[in-house]
């Protein structure tokens, strides 16, 4: 079967302020009655975020639901079409040579969706098969990744894979719910897009995947659809449940190649926040300088939820050696991909 290799990738981001000046802004009224939540802003890890919503100028956190999927569709075309073009832009290719497109989104939904709408935008072809990954969170983007890989392998056509989140739209009324300021304390939107291309001899090709999901564990990080927007559930024994599983998950995915984490040359983990951070250094026995790429991500750009783990990628650069691409969300779920230099 043929190699699926990625080749190329683009991303989009909105306007940038910074933590603090959303704090002094916004979140410090918004959370006048809750004393701990300045300490979360400031622990967040987070210097620089990004948002089509910057609650300092406009405050949706009153705004319908329906209000908010119409600001969705506003907003992620543009972003969506930047990032995708810049994708396509880096790989050589033209939107007529796309054979399928899907899109990754946990924060935004209407039909026709993104999928449709840029595709005619971008000018892909009518016969264009889609795929949309909705609702699936912050790993949604290996998941979306093993997808087209098995696409690009099994038709040897290229692929493009979107995540799109736009998660200010969904900026939730002040209430004493802890889970709700680090929510608002680490989340951002971004836009990006990478590309795969049949047995092409540059990139990284996809090699493995490994998925885990801890059902006992299902309560502790949820993304419920409200009349209010969409309200995120995040329990701080998160880490505490990754730190079961990302050695197995890791280690197997590395046994499928004959490797070691030794043999690693570059880490993409998902930065769902400082403790994630910290969780999978300590427990796969990396150097801070390691999971420094991660690091530098939930700083400059927050949680953007799935497009996160493609921003890490590309902070990585060219890596001469394989590269573990890792992300966690609901379920409780792990996933990992193995990409291999060609």
């Amino acid at each position: 079967m043929t190699d699926a290799v990625l080749t190329g990738a683009g991303h989009a981001l909105p306007a940038a302020y910074t933590q603090d000046d959303v704090w002094d802004g916004f979140f410090a009224e918004h959370y006048a009655d809750l004393r701990s939540a300045r300490r979360v802003f400031a622990g967040s890890g987070v210097t620089t975020r990004h948002a089509v919503a910057n609650p300092v100028h406009e405050d949706l956190s009153r705004w319908g639901t329906g209000a908010r999927m119409e600001r969705f569709i506003t907003e992620a075309l543009p972003l969506g079409k930047q990032a995708v073009a810049g994708a396509l832009d880096s790989a050589g290719l033209a939107p007529g040579d796309v054979g399928l497109f899907a899109v990754a989104t946990c924060t935004g939904y209407a039909t026709p969706g993104l999928d449709i709408r840029l595709a005619s935008d971008l000018g892909m072809p009518a016969g264009l098969e889609r795929l949309l990954v909705g609702h699936m969170g912050c790993y949604a983007a290996l998941p979306g990744l093993a997808a087209v890989s098995d696409y690009v392998a099994a038709r040897s056509r290229p692929a493009v894979l979107l995540c799109c989140e736009l998660t200010s739209l969904h900026v939730q009324p002040a209430r004493n719910d802890l889970s709700q300021v680090v929510a608002h304390a680490l989340f951002s939107d971004a836009a990006t897009a990478v590309v795969l291309e049949p047995g092409a001899r540059r990139g990284m090709r996809v090699a493995g995947v490994v998925a885990r999901t801890d059902h006992a564990t299902a309560d502790h990080m949820t993304w419920d659809v409200t009349d209010l927007g969409f309200k995120m559930g995040l329990s701080p024994r998160v880490p505490d449940v990754l730190a079961r599983h990302v050695g197995d998950v890791v280690q197997e995915l590395l046994d499928t190649a004959g490797l070691q984490v030794a043999d690693v040359a570059g880490w993409a983990v998902h930065p769902g926040g400082p403790r994630i951070l910290d969780v999978a250094r300590d427990q796969l026995g990396l150097t801070e300088e390691q999971i420094a790429p991660s690091r530098r991500v939930l700083a400059e750009h927050g949680n953007c939820s799935s497009a996160t783990v493609l921003l890490v990628l590309e902070e990585l650069g060219d890596v001469d050696g394989p590269v573990v691409a890792m992300a966690f969300g609901p379920g409780l779920t792990l996933y990992a991909t193995l990409l291999l230099p060609v």
